[in-house]
């Protein structure tokens, strides 16, 4: 400041601001510039100043930042990057800042909770189909269970497309039983089509403990010409996409749960629309599951009567779930094929392959009486002939 005040002070006895200035050693725009500040403010104009922008030339007008955040609170779930995403499709003519400023406006307004840190756990290799195209892969499960307000269980059945997110199916049933889930799956194979595969856990109505992991409802997948495969038991991570989808559908429709299972399935119905329509998604390069889905160019007719053109004979499951085999022994198979047939075909003098619509079964052995498992279903375990 002293300095300030000698050049100004200078100034007023009249010596030349050029000469002044090279002899402070600042340049002549500074000198007029100390000067202006002394003859409007005094002592005051020589202070510093602070070097601040006065007006951010693209900061994002308080209206949108508003956008925003009210589209956050109508959606709780979405993140920054589907947040733009969405506004950018609704409103074309505004524009959104980067997906980590929304991030940082979101937390000011309370709207982002800190997540505790989780222990990261290396994954191996599953041996899982990769979906390339719709309907190469569904999904599906039965997601927890949770109480209405009437008190009653509700137990929500979903399905969905690996390759495209798109949310297939999610019913409330009242239990995990088997019986009304097939009338579900019809009705989205004939609305959607077939898939090539199913992807399910090991738990009924999908599978069970039986041949080859058999369940009634798998029969009738594979008698369509759908393969099915199941996770390992206790992996679900192998399942990822569908159990992250669980996690959105219990944030944005149990919390709090309907009164009854009608009202419920609604707020399903509502969750469906707009997970499939409205809400973008990283994984399909932040597009909406519904602009990637198609249907399935493989048609649904009913369940076909199945035929064993390579095989040397057929054989129909009785009500025991046995069948006769040629040297007369009656060998059990499993009750999920009770009422369908099965081919047989002699590999070796007195050794029969025995099949169900193109999956392996096992061998019947006429040598020891006994059929053995196929290794990669189970153990095999010779059962005694009755």
């Amino acid at each position: 400041m002293s300095e300030r005040i000698r050049f100004v002070a200078r100034l007023e006895a009249g010596e030349s601001v050029a000469e002044l200035a090279r002899e402070f050693g600042i340049s002549t725009k500074t000198a007029y510039k100390f000067w202006q500040r002394w003859k409007a403010e005094g002592v005051e104009g020589l202070q510093d100043r602070s070097h601040a922008v006065e007006r951010i030339p693209h900061k994002t007008p308080p209206e949108v930042i508003e956008l925003l955040v009210a589209t956050r609170r109508a959606h709780p779930t979405w993140g920054a990057r589907k947040l733009k995403q969405r506004l950018e499709v609704t409103h074309p003519g505004v524009h959104t800042p980067s997906s980590f400023t929304i991030q940082s406006w979101l937390k000011q307004a309370g709207l982002i909770q800190p997540r505790r840190p989780r222990r990261r756990v290396v994954l191996t290799p599953t041996g899982l189909t990769q979906p390339k195209e719709p309907n190469d892969v569904w999904a599906t499960d039965f997601k927890g269970q949770f109480r209405l307000g009437n008190g009653t269980l509700c137990y929500p059945l979903t399905a969905t497309d690996l390759n495209s997110r798109y949310v297939l199916a999610c019913d409330g049933l009242e239990s995990t039983e088997g019986a009304p889930v097939w009338p579900i799956f019809e009705r989205l194979f004939s609305q959607y089509g077939l898939p090539r595969i199913i992807r399910s856990d090991n738990g009924p109505p999908f599978a069970t403990r039986g041949l080859a992991g058999l369940s009634q409802l798998s029969v009738r997948w594979l008698m369509l010409g759908i393969s099915h495969e199941r996770i390992e038991p206790g992996q679900p991570q192998q399942n990822g996409s569908h159990e992250r989808m669980h996690r959105t559908l219990k944030q944005e429709t149990t919390r709090p749960a309907k009164r009854n299972l009608l009202q419920q399935q609604e707020r399903f119905d509502e969750f469906i629309a707009e997970f499939n329509d409205q809400r973008p998604h990283q994984a399909i390069d932040m597009k909406c599951p519904a602009d990637v889905y198609r249907l399935s160019p493989r048609r649904y007719q009913g369940l076909p009567e199945l035929t064993y053109p390579l095989d040397d004979d057929v054989r129909r499951v009785d009500a025991r779930a046995v069948i006769k085999m040629p040297d007369g022994v009656q060998c059990y198979l499993t009750h999920a094929l009770v009422g369908q047939t099965v081919g047989i075909r002699e590999v070796d003098d007195g050794r029969w392959l025995i099949n169900f619509a193109g999956l392996n079964l096992g061998y019947y052995d006429e040598r020891d009486k006994a059929f053995n498992q196929m290794a990669n279903f189970n153990k095999p375990s010779p059962i005694s002939p009755l």
